[in-house]
């Protein structure tokens, strides 16, 4: 055999002992020649064999230790996130850099279904988070509820950030703040029924699930496009936040001047008042002629521009500036800015999953518009509840037409109105077209009921206006069943529309163009004007069942927008501004939708 041949398998074998780890001396039943020759090899080997080896071993262990630190560092970070999530589920009254946590339950279900794998590591993920946090003003809102302060804090810190408390720490905060925004955007900051007892629009989690949801946006990583989706998609929301942008430019630039009292200006009026008014309505875009006049004059196209205000504002456009107009005037930029924030606040609560075709009472405008295949096709005057029959605010489902309809008097309205006029005047049950009728029906004669004693008894029976043109219902009312008894309906009381502030009725809203709403109601079902007119013609009384039912939303806001970007506020008839704008200036409050710990426990 040769040297070499006997050099290969040493070292053949050499190359082995490495990888089982141990070196052992060549032996093999050789030729005693062989065997001779090949020791001294082995023997000055050990030598260079020794030092190889510790390298070796060395070199390995610095690969294998540093394998398993960075295992170790991932099974770490995991086990730090994973205590500190236990520390907030355990902890009354949670808070990171002082934040207090909200989405406890949510954050600890949604880390248990990732492994406690984080999810905030890529910090262009986190600048966009705070980002976002930022610009919610143009929702209305204030970012240190999103915890603005400490992500910034956060976004700073240098070296810190790779402590593995530190790290999860800020996964908790992200989290926390990107619940809570979405759920404000998508449901609003306030829970209403809190407000209002009697709310009955929806705010409650129903298929989704709140988790998987939030998970697929982390996985994402599309913050922006996420929470855009979230917000109302409708036309108000949008115009409202453009609202809020030019408000915020005019407080930016310093608001507007206070215009005077004094007498009534109009045309031919003159002096620094006339001025004033140029500059406040110049500042608003209400005044937009572009001739150079004499600003201490008050010329025709300063009464153009006095009308415009007005009209915006829900005052009688004479062009005149009385102390209605100059009140108007001289409300501080800052609370209009509030009245847009709690327009958008009420838009959260409502225009969630909105339905293509609905009806809306616009209660502080006077107004209501049907929406079809998500276009405003129709709108009309009404009336509505003065302050002490308020018109509710809430949702139901339109489901008929009555047309002569008959009018059962309320009980509140027979007591404290009806029967005191019948005691005063026994003509009046037959002058306004009248009966007594029994529960079931049955009508009594008037002449045999002590009237007299209806002021201190009680009345065992109903007043019923039957069908008529004076009839306090008009010729068709509009019914979606509800507990207030509130419903759309025709009225004799045609004049009252001309006013600008119509706030006249019990609480239900008198149209002044019910015909035209009927015929668009019923145009699906063959219906046209002519024979709409034909049924009222008939004086019968005569039910319409709508085949496709309808939305109907009775909604309360005092700003509100349009395409053009013209902004328009209203009276706060039932001062229910407030309250909102008091609970968007307040910290976080914890106010789940309903349903959503149902939706996290049960997946």
């Amino acid at each position: 055999m040769t040297q070499s041949t006997t050099t290969l398998e040493f070292t053949t074998a050499l190359l082995i002992g490495l990888l089982l780890g141990s070196f052992v001396e060549y032996t093999v039943h050789r030729p005693s020649e062989i065997r001779r020759r090949v020791n001294p090899i082995a023997k000055e080997f050990r030598m260079i064999h020794r030092n190889f080896l510790n390298r070796s071993i060395t070199a390995v262990l610095v690969v294998i230790i540093g394998t398993s630190a960075s295992v170790f560092a991932q099974t770490s970070d995991r086990d730090v996130l994973r205590d500190r999530i236990a520390w907030v589920s355990s902890t009354p009254d949670p808070a990171v850099d002082g934040a207090p946590i909200a989405a406890v339950l949510g954050i600890s279900k949604l880390y248990e279904r990732r492994g406690y794998e984080p999810a905030w590591t890529d910090r262009a993920m986190v600048e966009e988070l705070f980002d976002q946090v930022l610009r919610s003003v143009e929702h209305g809102l204030d970012p240190e509820n999103f915890h603005a302060r400490q992500l910034g804090a956060r976004l700073k810190a240098g070296p810190r950030a790779n402590d593995p408390v530190f790290a999860a720490d800020t996964e908790i905060l992200c989290t926390d703040a990107l619940a809570r925004l979405s759920v404000t955007l998508k449901f609003g900051k306030l829970d209403p029924a809190n407000l209002d007892p009697a709310w009955n629009f929806s705010r409650k989690i129903e298929t989704e699930d709140p988790v998987k949801v939030f998970n697929d946006v982390l996985n994402t990583k599309n913050i922006a496009a996420a929470l855009e989706e979230t917000s109302p998609d409708t036309p108000f929301y949008t115009w409202l936040r453009q609202a809020l942008v030019t408000y915020r430019g005019i407080l930016a630039g310093g608001g507007w001047p206070t215009v005077p009292g004094g007498e009534v200006l109009k045309v031919g009026s003159t002096g620094p008042r006339v001025a004033v008014l140029r500059k406040r309505l110049e500042i608003t875009g209400d005044l937009t002629t572009l001739d150079r006049v004499d600003p201490a004059v008050f010329d025709e196209g300063l009464e153009a521009g006095v009308k415009r205000f007005q009209e915006r504002h829900g005052i009688d456009p004479d062009g005149k500036v009385g102390p209605r107009s100059i009140e108007e005037m001289n409300i501080p930029v800052e609370a209009r800015i509030d009245q847009i924030r709690a327009s958008l606040e009420r838009v959260r609560w409502v225009f969630r999953d909105v339905e293509e075709d609905y009806l809306i009472v616009d209660i502080a405008g006077f107004n209501a518009y049907l929406v079809k295949g998500g276009e405003r096709i129709w709108s009309t005057r009404v009336q509505v509840g003065k302050s002490y029959h308020a018109t509710p605010v809430f949702k139901d489902t339109m489901r008929y037409l009555d047309f002569n309809p008959t009018w059962t008097i309320p009980p509140g309205i027979l007591r404290n109105e009806t029967l005191p006029r019948i005691r005063k005047d026994p003509n009046y049950l037959s002058r306004n077209n009248m009966s007594v009728v029994t529960t079931a029906g049955k009508i009594v004669d008037p002449s045999t009921i002590d009237w007299a004693a209806t002021a201190t008894g009680g009345f065992p029976y109903m007043i019923r206006q039957e069908p008529g043109p004076h009839n306090a219902l008009g010729r068709v009312k509009f019914i979606f069943p509800n507990k207030y008894m509130v419903y759309l309906h025709d009225t004799p009381s045609k004049g009252l529309f001309a006013r600008t502030e119509r706030a006249f009725s019990h609480g239900c809203i008198r149209t002044q163009n019910p015909f035209e709403l009927a015929t668009l109601l019923l145009d699906d079902q063959g219906w046209d004007r002519a024979r709409v007119d034909q049924v009222v013609a008939s004086k019968k009384n005569t039910r319409v069942n709508l085949e496709s039912p309808i939305t109907v939303m009775l909604l309360y806001w005092t700003a509100e927008a349009d395409a053009e970007g013209t902004v328009f506020f209203r009276k706060d008839l039932y001062n229910r501004d407030a309250p909102i704008i008091e609970g968007l200036d307040k910290p976080f409050l914890v106010s789940p939708p309903k349903g959503i710990r149902e939706a996290v426990d049960g997946r």
